[in-house]
C-alpha cells in the first residue's frame, strides 16, 4: 500500500488509524520515531483524540473516501490549542487522508503527510487515481488486524470515561449552554462557528465565553485546553 503512495507522491510519512464510535482509536501502522510516537500517539490516545476534527469526520455518516485535512477542518482550528499541541508539532505542512468505513462502528484512516511543501493538483490527481487500490489494501490490513487481535467489538470503558469527562467538563461551575460553548471552543470552533452551530448571535456567544472564562478563572483558550487535559489526567 505505502509503496503505491511512494510512487504517486513524495511524502514524509504515513499513519493508519482505526477510529471507532465507542472505543479509543487503534494505531495500525505509523512511521513515527519513538519520541514522536510517545508524544503524538500515546498522549493522543489518552483523550485528546476527542477534539480531533479527523476523529469527528471519521465517525460521522457520509464521510468522503479522500480529503485534504486543511479543507475539512473548522475555520479557526489552526489557532486552537489542540492544533498547537497535537498538529503543529508534527511540522506537517499538508496532509491527505484516505477514509474507509469497515463497519457500522469503525472507519480506518490513512494519513499521508508532507512537511516541506503543499501537494500539487497533479499529485492530488495521482492520489485519487490510486484511491480504489489504497482503500482495498486498507480494508485488507483491517481484516488482518482483526484476525490477529480479535478486536471487533465491545465496550471500551476508558473511552466511555473520557467521553463522559468531555461531556461533563465544567459541570460544577457552568450552565448547560456554557458547557456547550466550552466543548465547541475546545474542538476549535470560532465564535462565529459556535454561533452558527448553536443558532445564536455571535455577540451572545461572546458574552457566554466571557462569563464561562470568569467562572473557570481563566483568560485564554490555552488555559481552557489545559483545564480539560488536567481533568483527563485524573481519570
Amino acid at each position: 500500500m505505502t509503496s503505491a503512495i511512494d510512487v504517486a507522491v513524495n511524502h514524509e510519512g504515513t499513519c493508519l488509524i482505526a477510529f471507532h464510535k465507542d472505543a479509543r482509536p487503534d494505531i495500525l501502522h505509523h512511521t513515527l520515531e519513538p519520541a514522536g510516537r510517545k508524544h503524538y500517539l500515546e498522549r493522543y490516545l489518552d483523550g485528546p483524540y476527542l477534539l480531533d476534527p479527523l476523529y469527528q469526520l471519521a465517525i460521522q455518516r457520509g464521510q468522503p473516501n479522500l480529503c485534504r485535512f486543511r479543507e475539512a477542518v473548522l475555520d479557526r482550528f489552526r489557532s486552537s490549542e489542540y492544533y498547537r499541541q497535537y498538529c503543529e508539532r508534527t511540522h506537517l505542512l499538508d496532509e491527505i487522508d484516505y477514509l474507509a468505513r469497515v463497519s457500522s462502528r469503525t472507519t480506518i484512516v490513512l494519513i499521508v503527510g508532507r512537511r516541506d511543501r503543499m501537494f500539487t493538483r497533479a499529485e492530488l490527481g495521482r492520489l485519487r487515481l490510486i484511491e480504489p487500490m489504497v482503500l482495498a489494501w486498507m480494508r485488507k490490513i483491517w481484516k488482518a488486524w482483526i484476525g490477529r487481535t480479535g478486536n471487533v467489538s465491545g465496550v471500551d470503558n476508558v473511552h466511555a470515561r473520557l467521553t463522559t469527562c468531555f461531556e461533563n467538563f465544567g459541570q460544577t461551575k457552568l450552565t448547560n449552554r456554557e458547557r456547550q460553548i466550552s466543548q465547541l471552543l475546545l474542538r476549535g470552533h470560532s465564535l462565529k462557528s459556535v454561533a452558527t452551530e448553536l443558532k445564536i448571535a455571535p455577540g451572545t456567544v461572546m458574552v457566554h465565553k466571557r462569563i464561562l472564562f470568569a467562572k473557570l478563572e481563566i483568560s485564554s483558550q490555552n488555559e481552557l485546553f489545559s483545564l480539560f487535559i488536567d481533568d483527563l489526567k485524573i481519570l
